[in-house]
C-alpha cells in the first residue's frame, strides 16, 4: 500500500481553476473593503493595498496571467462598488484604472522572468522602483478623469492625490509579496538581533514628538540597520508597516509636517512620495546585501574546494581544522596520509591533459568513497592528495591506507576506447592531538607523512610506509 503523501498547501493551484477563481475573487474583494474604509474623500483613498497585492500575485504566479482571472478581478470590483456606492458609470472607470496598475506591472515582471539574463531576484528588486513608478502613473491618469466629475478637487491636484497614493502603497506592499520567493539567509535569533527594531520603534516615536517635514525620514537608518541585520522579507515588512504608519499618523495631523490645521492635498502628495522614495531604499540595500553574501559564499566555496577534483583544497582543509578546534572540546586522534600517483607524469605525455584530470577527478572521488565518514580528503597540489581521519588507532590507519591503496590498484580507469591502470604511494603518520592544537599536530603529521611517502617511493612505489619498518607494507 502507498503510504499518503502530504503536498504543501498552496492558495492557488494550476490544476484547480474553480478555487482559483474563487480565492481571486475573495481577495479582492477583501483588500478593496480595507480600501474603502481608508477612504479620505469620497473615492479616494488613504492606504490603498488592492492594486498592489493583485499586482504581486499576478507577478509571482505566471499562469495565473490569463484574461479570465483578470476578469474576475475587475467584476469583485464592481460588484462591491455596486453594492457600496452611488457612482454608477463610473465606477467602470475608476475600478478600470486599478486593473491598469495590476496589469502594468504584473506584466513588466514577467517579461523580466522570461529573459534569463534578467530573471535574477536582484534585477527585479531594482526594477520595482521603476515599474511602481510607471503602473502608477497610468493608474492615476485613468482614475483621474473617471472622478474628476464626482470630486470637487482642479485637475493636477487629484492627479497628484491618485499618483501618490498608488506609487507610495506600490513600494511598500510589492516588496513584501515578492520577497517571500526571493532567496534569503537563515541567520540564529539572537537578543540583540531586536536592536534595529528597538531602534525604529524610537525613531518613529521621535517622529510624533519632533515633528516637521524632515521627522518623516527619521526612521531610514534604523530601517537600513534593519535591512543590514535581518531578512529580505523581514526588512520588506518592517518598511511596509513604518510606511504605512507614517502614512496614517501624517494624515491624522499626530505627525505635523506643517502649521495648517487639515491636511492639504500637496502636503499629502509630497509626504507619501518621500515615504515612498524611504521605503524603497532599506529594500535596495537588503537585496544588495544577499547579493554580497550570496558572492562570498560562492568564493569562499571555490577557496575551500579544489576546482577540478571537488574534493578540499589546501586552504580547505586548514579551514576545516580551524573550524574542528572550534567545535571540539576534546582530544581526538589524528591520521594523515600523503597519496601521491606512480608515474603521473607518463599520464599526461603518453594520453594528453585532458586524461590527466579525468584520472585525477576519479581517483579523488574513489579516495572519499573509500575513506567515508572517517575522515576527509585533499588536493595538495598536481597529482598529491592528502587524508585526515579519525581512527581509533595506528593499526586501523594502517589498514585504510593499505585498502586505499590495493583498491586504487584493482581500479581500471576509462578514458575513451582505453583502460589504463594506476597505483599509488603513499605516507602515513598517527597521533593524538588536543582539540585546541589540531592545525599544529596535523602540520607535524603532514612532514612526517611526507617523509614517508618518500621512503615509498625509494623503496619502489605502490606501497605504504608508516612509522618503524614493522609498519611498512609493500606488494
Amino acid at each position: 500500500m502507498r503510504p499518503d503523501v502530504k503536498t504543501p498547501f498552496r492558495v492557488f493551484r494550476e490544476d484547480k481553476p474553480l478555487r482559483n477563481a474563487v480565492c481571486l475573487f475573495l481577495i479582492t474583494t477583501l483588500f478593496y473593503a480595507i480600501g474603502a474604509m481608508l477612504r479620505l474623500v469620497e473615492e479616494l483613498s488613504l492606504f490603498w493595498p488592492l492594486n498592489a497585492v493583485m499586482a504581486g500575485i499576478f507577478a509571482r504566479v505566471a499562469w495565473l496571467n490569463r484574461l479570465h482571472n483578470y476578469a474576475i478581478c475587475y467584476i469583485a470590483m464592481l460588484l462591491y462598488d455596486g453594492l457600496t456606492t452611488d457612482w454608477g458609470a463610473t465606477s467602470f472607470v475608476i475600478n478600470f484604472s486599478n486593473m491598469v496598475f495590476i496589469l502594468t506591472f504584473a506584466l513588466l515582471v514577467q517579461r523580466d522572468k522570461h529573459a534569463p539574463e534578467k530573471a535574477e531576484a536582484l534585477a527585479i528588486a531594482l526594477r520595482l522602483f521603476n515599474y511602481c513608478l510607471l503602473a502608477s502613473v497610468l493608474c492615476a491618469f485613468f482614475g483621474t478623469f473617471a472622478s474628476y466629475g464626482i470630486d470637487s478637487q482642479a485637475f493636477w491636484p487629484l492627479f497628484a492625490d491618485w499618483f501618490s497614493e498608488q506609487f507610495s502603497t506600490g513600494v511598500m506592499i510589492l516588496p513584501c509579496i515578492l520577497a517571500v520567493s526571493w532567496p534569503g539567509l537563515r541567520r540564529p535569533f539572537k537578543v540583540q538581533h531586536l536592536l534595529p527594531l528597538v531602534t525604529l520603534t524610537i525613531c518613529i516615536a521621535a517622529s510624533v514628538v519632533i515633528g516637521g517635514a524632515g521627522s518623516l525620514a527619521f526612521p531610514l537608518p534604523a530601517l537600513i540597520w534593519c535591512a543590514v541585520r535581518y531578512s529580505l522579507l523581514t526588512t520588506a515588512v518592517l518598511t511596509l508597516i513604518t510606511g504605512a504608519t507614517e502614512i496614517v499618523l501624517v494624515a491624522n495631523s499626530v505627525i505635523n509636517i506643517s502649521v495648517a490645521e487639515h491636511l492639504h492635498t500637496s502636503q499629502m502628495f509630497s509626504a507619501r512620495l518621500g515615504i515612498a522614495t524611504m521605503t524603497i531604499c532599506p529594500i535596495m540595500v537588503s537585496v544588495s546585501v544577499n547579493a554580497i553574501n550570496a558572492l562570498i559564499q560562492q568564493v569562499s566555496l571555490r577557496a575551500d574546494f579544489d576546482f577540478l577534483t571537488q574534493v578540499y583544497s589546501r586552504s580547505g582543509l586548514y579551514e576545516l581544522l580551524r573550524q574542528q578546534e572550534k567545535d571540539t572540546h576534546a582530544p581526538r586522534t589524528m591520521s594523515v596520509m600523503l597519496l601521491d600517483i606512480d608515474y603521473f607524469k607518463t599520464i599526461n605525455d603518453n594520453y594528453g591533459h585532458e586524461c590527466g584530470d579525468r584520472i585525477l577527478t576519479a581517483l579523488a572521488q574513489k579516495v572519499q568513497q573509500l575513506v567515508g565518514k572517517a575522515g576527509s580528503v585533499a588536493r595538495m597540489g598536481g597529482e598529491e592528495f592528502a587524508v585526515i581521519a579519525t581512527l581509533a588507532n595506528e593499526q586501523q590507519a594502517l589498514a585504510l591506507a593499505e585498502t586505499i591503496r590495493q583498491s586504487i590498484e584493482e581500479h581500471r580507469f576509462r578514458w575513451r576506447q582505453q583502460t589504463l591502470s594506476l597505483t599509488v604511494s603513499i605516507g602515513l603518520s598517527h597521533a593524538v592531538t588536543e582539540f585546541w592544537q589540531q592545525t599544529e599536530t596535523f602540520n607535524r603529521l603532514l612532514n612526517e607523512a611526507d617523509a614517508f611517502l618518500y621512503l615509498s617511493k625509494k623503496a619502489g612505489r605502490n606501497r605504504v610506509s608508516a612509522p618503524g619498518d614493522v609498519h611498512c607494507l609493500a606488494v
